[in-house]
């Protein structure tokens, strides 16, 4: 094992891909990455050790798998692309601590695979390279599925991180970043060349860290409601959070009287636009328009 080059150096990729007649598959955003510094550092992020289990979402032919088995306890990786599943039985086969999954991870029980694969308690991890194309879904999957994970940490085009990671203010700034910064602290501590993948992607990209916070100071009174309204306070980016919360709640009399209540009892002006609050302004007013009988 030890004389054999790692699956994602760029000699032994392209050997595999040569071997099996290999193409990357648009359709299903595939990308091979052959940056070995890249993914020994995606492995460094998640701080992996034998102690964690890790779920992976799309290993392609195991580049990261193999840098991910070589520090947990467990892998257990979701593959979509059966053509891929002969690959990964002869590039991991070194490693008995990997179980490929033929199945879509935005249609896996999750809860269910866990108890059956892991079921030792501990900790779980996610670590994947994910398609471009299907990033937010399944970033957005993870975060309101029902399994806690201990740390998220995802490559995705440089774009996507950049509206994770963004502040108030910035037109990166979207119902997106609030969501996810509300639930987890959102660090991004690599960017990636485009160049480090075979064939180059369009775009460069960039490796994400999720984690729990120590103490969150705001805390919505339910965070699929929460998410719900923050998404329509986002709506129509170029309206004012006034003409956005009506669209949330009606245009009626009443109703208008009861927004303005709401925003006059959280101290936000009607004018302001979204992108303009921070998270414990939407966690405030979320909760405030719960109390008053607004939001369900």
């Amino acid at each position: 094992m030890t004389n054999t080059p790692a699956i994602g150096s760029p000699a032994r990729t392209q050997a595999i891909l040569n071997r099996y007649h290999l193409s990357a598959k648009k359709s299903l955003g595939q990308n091979f990455l052959t940056d070995l510094n890249t993914l020994v550092g995606i492995v460094d992020a998640a701080e992996i050790t034998t102690d964690d289990n890790v779920i992976e979402i799309g290993p392609g032919i195991g580049s990261l798998t193999e840098q991910i088995a070589k520090r947990a306890n467990k892998v257990v990786a979701f593959e979509i692309d059966r053509n891929l599943l002969p690959v990964l039985n002869e590039t991991l086969a070194p490693y008995d601590n990997v179980k490929i999954i033929n199945e879509d991870i935005l249609k896996a029980n999750l809860p269910e695979v866990i108890k059956n694969e892991f079921g030792d308690g501990r900790p779980v991890k996610v670590v994947a390279n994910l398609p471009y194309y299907i990033t937010t879904p399944i970033i957005l999957s993870l975060l309101k599925g029902p399994v806690d994970f201990s740390k998220i940490v995802v490559m995705m085009q440089k774009e996507v991180a950049d509206r994770l990671g963004a502040k108030i203010g910035v037109k990166a700034y979207s119902s997106l970043s609030v969501i996810v910064q509300y639930l987890h602290r959102v660090t991004v501590p690599m960017m990636v060349s485009r160049k480090s993948f075979i064939p180059s992607p369009n775009v460069d990209s960039a490796i994400v860290v999720l984690s729990d916070y120590d103490h969150r100071d705001a805390v919505a009174y339910n965070d699929k409601a929460f998410m719900g309204f923050v998404r329509g306070c986002f709506a129509h980016r170029r309206k004012t959070l006034w003409n956005n919360l009506q669209g949330i709640f009606g245009k009626q009399p009443d109703v208008k009287s009861q927004i303005q209540n709401g925003l006059d009892d959280a101290g936000i002006q009607p004018s302001v636009r979204p992108e303009q609050l921070t998270v414990a302004d939407f966690v405030n007013l979320a909760n405030t328009f719960h109390e008053i009988g607004l939001l369900k």
